[in-house]
């Protein structure tokens, strides 16, 4: 079992960052005799999910759902079978940024292009493409 402070420490956020998700009802950490929180194993496998989660950007409340599906099926399927769905959800919309992102620097190295072409003739130079 760990504290706050201890279990901030390992994740590298804030006491404040881990009661909100408390609040948010991600996590369910035990409380002491003297009613601080303390965080079993299976609390920092939540926290280090909800982190991961984040980093693939996924909204707090489908990190929730995927989380809190493992308390209703303990065989993990309907945790995995919901974390596919919105993997393949992410990947479309990552798809699809990649692509804008693409056509954008393609529109900017054209531009780019004619600003160069530009900028050599107000010079007075020769352009050499």
């Amino acid at each position: 079992m760990k504290t706050i402070q201890e279990v901030a420490k390992q994740f590298n956020v804030s006491t404040r960052t881990i009661r909100y998700y408390e609040e948010l009802g991600l996590l369910n950490p035990n409380r002491s005799s003297t009613n601080q929180r303390t965080f079993s194993k299976k609390e920092l496998a939540k926290l280090k999910l909800i982190f991961r989660g984040k980093r693939y950007g996924f909204s707090l409340e489908e990190i929730k759902e995927m989380v809190l599906l493992f308390d209703f099926d303990r065989t993990g399927i309907q945790q995995l079978e919901r974390t596919v769905e919105y993997g393949e959800q992410k990947i479309q919309e990552i798809d699809s940024k990649i692509a804008e992102l693409a056509q954008m620097k393609n529109e900017l190295q054209q531009l780019q292009g004619v600003f160069i072409k530009k900028l050599a003739t107000l010079k007075g130079e020769v352009y050499d493409e």
